[in-house]
């Protein structure tokens, strides 16, 4: 019998469900807010999860991550309102399992739940393991412990894999491991850094070339796709191969065979391809700039690694993991960070991402040499100016605004000086809002708690609505 939790405010909604739920034999537990849901998720373990996209206390489709945080998650089956397309896209960006439409029969109600025990029954029984601790990948939050999750299923199953993700969210590291887990272990890992691939070499680079097949080939060369027979070929940043490349490439993911620049026999690899990129291949291959087709072949598995910033809780284990290696390193004790120094790492935005991060402790090191104790002055220079204007500036007035209006008397009067901060902050926030939300209105919508019109109306206000994604 499995624990099957019900979240929705519309109780009769939330009845009929339950009941359906224990006619099929499991135990139905009921919820009409996010926090009942908290506090029961927390009391039981849950298999499958219904859970509103509109709430009371917030939205449901922002909760699954935190509802399928732990060892073995609930499936989570979004209920959205009937003809909410956004809603249900979030739902499965987010992580849901299924999603279902208000209203719904029994049976499409009830039939997501069914084909998610059957699939955590499989899963249990097949019992796949993540990615191991020694991989290299330090972090405990939901959102990597998913990721270690897939690539071990990626592992496991030898298919080719796509790797997607911000610079410095480390792909090479993910493909590495996934090598390494897999079958082809004791095989090659080959490394093709397209972005150093030579334009007019880029082919026999590749596929290597035979003596004398072009000016300066005054020998056989073999090329990397041959070197990673048997083993694992590692295309990193796939989207600045060149076009030509790219056609040719795909002959060679279909038929693992190519021919030698100069050659005319055909040659054979059998290798595993891990591609990645930081870019939007899609929109790339809108604009002509990426073939489509070797995009729909490279999707046969893909991971999506999230940036720091994502990460709950990892940079502190990513700071104590450094802290250790550099212990490990130097023979003695590494410096205490501070609580001030800790906070300014936690406060920062990481653009770059794991890569920006481990640098900067690195740094920060350096800098600390002899010292017991990490603080704020050893972060590099650059890095504590950009805090320093990120927290003035949250606060309306930078140094020389405010100075500018003391010495030219012009605060005015305390509505006038409080309606300025506040019309500051505002454009801040919003700004900010779709940053995070990649321009998504409908998704800024949800995360900011306002309705949509209340929405476009501030962003109009501070000329933040041209070039943004969303429901016109």
């Amino acid at each position: 019998m499995a624990n099957i939790l019900v979240v929705d405010d519309d109780e009769l909604f939330r009845e009929l469900l339950c009941t359906s739920v224990e006619r099929h034999g499991h135990k139905a537990l009921a919820a009409g807010t996010l926090a009942q849901a908290r506090r029961i998720a927390a009391r039981n373990a849950v298999d499958v999860v219904y859970l509103d996209v509109r709430l009371p206390d917030g939205s449901g489709a922002l909760a699954i991550e935190e509802l399928r945080a732990g060892k073995d998650p609930p499936e989570v089956i979004i209920v959205t309102g009937q003809g909410d397309p956004d809603g249900a896209e979030l739902a499965l960006r987010c992580g849901a399992w299924d999603y279902i439409e208000k209203p719904a029969s029994v049976d499409r109600m009830t039939l997501p739940m069914l084909r998610a025990l059957s699939y955590r029954a499989e899963k249990r029984r097949q019992r796949i393991p993540a990615l191991p601790e020694t991989s290299g990948i330090v972090g405990k939050s939901p959102r990597l412990a998913a990721c270690l999750a897939q690539a071990g299923m990626a592992a496991a199953s030898g298919v080719d894999v796509f790797i997607t993700g911000e610079t410095g969210t480390g792909k090479e590291i993910f493909a590495r491991a996934i090598h390494a887990s897999g079958g082809r272990a004791q095989g090659p890992f080959v490394v093709v850094d397209c972005t150093t691939l030579p334009g007019t070499l880029a082919e026999s680079v590749l596929f290597g070339h035979e003596r004398g097949s072009f000016t300066g080939a005054d020998r056989k060369q073999t090329g990397l796709i041959e070197q990673a027979d048997g083993g694992t070929l590692f295309l990193d940043e796939i989207g600045e191969l060149p076009l030509l490349m790219q056609a040719k490439f795909l002959r060679v993911l279909q038929e693992r065979s190519f021919r030698p620049v100069g050659g005319g026999q055909l040659h054979k690899s059998e290798f595993r391809l891990v591609a990645a990129t930081n870019r939007d291949l899609a929109a790339m291959a809108e604009r002509g700039e990426f073939r489509q087709d070797l995009l729909f072949r490279l999707g046969a598995f893909c991971l999506e690694l999230p940036p720091l910033r994502e990460r709950e809780g990892d940079i502190k284990e990513l700071l104590d993991w450094r802290m250790a290696q550099h212990a490990a390193r130097a023979g003695n004790p590494a410096p205490e960070p501070s609580p001030e120094y800790l906070e300014l790492l936690l406060s920062h935005h990481w653009p770059g991402n794991v890569r920006e991060f481990l640098q900067t402790v690195d740094m920060s090191l350096v800098s600390a040499m002899g010292e017991a104790m990490l603080l704020p002055q050893h972060l590099p220079l650059d890095l504590r100016v950009r805090l320093m204007r990120g927290r003035v500036a949250s606060r309306g007035l930078s140094p020389v605004e405010g100075g500018q209006e003391r010495a030219a008397g012009t605060l005015g009067t305390w509505r006038e000086h409080r309606a300025r901060l506040l019309d500051r902050a505002e454009a801040e926030y919003f700004s900010a809002l779709m940053d995070r939300a990649g321009g998504d209105a409908a998704l800024a919508a949800e995360l900011s708690g306002l309705k949509s019109a209340r929405l476009y109306e501030l962003l109009g206000k501070h000329g933040l609505v041209k070039g943004r994604r969303g429901p016109a």
